[in-house]
């Protein structure tokens, strides 16, 4: 009996890990993603912001836009479950 509970406490040990791996690649991606895409967007929200606007304040606005379509688009990219039956993007 005590050998097949600390079986089933190895194969729940194992499990608790895969998960925890599992949640720190998903932790991985979106740090990944989101740092990108948050350069990225800043990056054009400030050319942006030269081409189109004079005041400073716009500019800066223009930048925090794109700092925040970034994030958001980083964090829709990552909330979707791959395995819940939803097409696949191209």
């Amino acid at each position: 009996m005590d050998d097949y509970l600390s079986g089933e406490r190895r194969i729940s040990t194992k499990m608790a890990n895969g998960n925890k791996a599992d949640l720190n690649a998903k932790w991985d991606a979106f740090l990944d993603l989101g740092l990108r895409r948050f350069v990225y967007s800043s990056l054009a929200g400030g050319f942006a912001g030269l081409v189109l606007f004079r005041s400073p304040v716009t500019r800066w606005a223009s930048v925090a836009f794109g700092a925040g379509v970034g994030i958001g688009s980083a964090y829709t990219e990552c909330s979707h479950d791959k395995s819940d039956g939803s097409p696949e993007k191209n």
